[in-house]
């Protein structure tokens, strides 16, 4: 069992590429925005409420995926409102189950997240859509995160395409495997 965990900034290309990877791998993706969702229902984003939710979602997805053996594409953006040690517990999750977490990070420049924010997709799934905003809440410090594991792959996504970006992980996880 393993999960590719694939984080980087808003309009990195998170979910675009991860629903490429789960589609070539036959495995499900597990969007982080289904868990924020789920939270926004009920509670203003960020609140005490929002997280907890949040947080047991993607702990019960974790535990649940990992006692199945059920390998899973998972998409981060690393923010403030994400207790540092959750993910931590996530990733011990997987690995007391005999599981594995590939971190992969998506990399791309300030200039190339102001042009993609307003994307059609991105307003779709209820995102971040504002470059104004966006901008704000970087610097009020909403993206500040401590560093995550070591990923085994950088991509840049302004380099690298989308089905690219895709291919080159699909290829990484075959030559751990």
């Amino acid at each position: 069992m393993y999960v590719i965990f694939i984080h980087g900034p808003a309009a990195s290309g998170k979910h675009t590429i991860g629903m490429q990877v789960a589609q070539a791998l036959g495995i499900p993706l597990f969007h982080n925005h289904l868990a924020v969702d789920a939270a926004l229902a009920l509670f203003e984003f960020g609140s005490p409420g929002f997280r907890r939710l949040r947080a047991a979602i993607w702990s019960a997805a974790f535990a649940e995926a990992a006692a199945a053996g059920r390998s899973f594409v998972f998409t981060f953006h690393p923010e403030a409102t994400v207790d540092p040690a959750l993910i931590e517990s996530l990733t011990g999750t997987v690995r007391g189950h005999g599981g594995e977490v590939v971190f992969v990070e998506l990399l791309c420049s300030p200039e190339a997240i102001a042009q993609r924010l307003d994307q059609p997709s991105r307003h779709r799934f209820g995102k971040l859509t504002d470059v104004a905003l966006y901008r704000s809440i970087e610097r009020a410090g909403g993206f500040a995160f401590p560093p995550l594991p070591p990923p085994s792959l950088r991509i840049d996504t302004e380099v690298h395409t989308p089905e690219r970006s895709a291919a080159l992980i699909v290829a990484s996880l075959g030559e751990r495997r």
